[in-house]
């Protein structure tokens, strides 16, 4: 028995196809009533997801971007910048149950994958005398399911072509290419473009060229 993957519903048929219909009729609803600051082309808003039409206008959203089920975007109120807090460039995919939170701004660039229940957040919910911080995400990265992107203050960037490891709590920078673990996330691995190989950090593999050296002469 085949499961929809747009509805989560066993065998499909008339009804998946029904609400595959309604999400579309909602995109275009959304287009024509919220006052979007941008809304790209071929954009696809799952009829339960969250965005009070007080925030659109602090949305941009580019062509083909994709909100699963139950996805939550919201704008926090205090910041007088002008930008759009919250911007989605083309290809962006946000996975079911993921939140974006945003009281600066954060910006996801082109084709930025998330897998579901991830969090981004520039704000402490629980502190909002807090001014907060900006996150960027750079083009081609994936977020793997229950990732943490929060920024307190400052500046947060995610190199372009990263991977954030699943329930991996991120807290600062990281450059292009690392593939980034743990709570606090920390870099696992880095990609060499003139060696064309993924690396581990240079202080891991110094330990292991010593432990090999040592091994040899006990």
């Amino acid at each position: 028995m085949s499961v929809d993957e747009e509805t989560g519903l066993a065998g499909g048929g008339a009804f998946s196809k029904f609400l595959g219909i309604r999400t579309k009729f909602h995109g275009v609803w959304l287009r024509h009533t919220y006052p979007f600051a941008e809304f790209g082309d071929g954009v696809c808003v799952h009829h339960s997801c969250e965005i009070r039409r007080s925030a659109a206008p602090e949305i941009r959203l580019g062509n083909n971007v994709y909100l699963a089920p139950g996805v939550w975007i919201d704008v926090a109120p205090g910041s007088p910048d002008p930008e759009p807090k919250v911007i989605l460039g083309s290809g962006c995919a946000i996975g079911r149950r993921s939140t974006i939170s945003a009281r600066n701004q954060v910006i996801l660039e082109a084709d930025v994958l998330l897998a579901p229940s991830v969090l981004i957040t520039d704000h402490e919910f629980s502190r909002v005398e807090k001014s907060g911080g900006r996150i960027f995400i750079g083009r081609n990265c994936w977020l793997g399911i229950g990732a943490v992107v929060a920024c307190g203050s400052g500046d947060l960037n995610l190199g372009r072509n990263s991977v954030v490891a699943a329930n991996a709590v991120v807290t600062q920078s990281f450059p292009p290419f690392s593939v980034i673990a743990g709570n606090p996330a920390k870099v696992v691995k880095t990609y060499d473009q003139q060696s064309g190989k993924w690396l581990k950090p240079m202080s891991e593999r110094v330990m292991e060229t010593v432990g090999k050296t040592m091994g040899k002469t006990i």
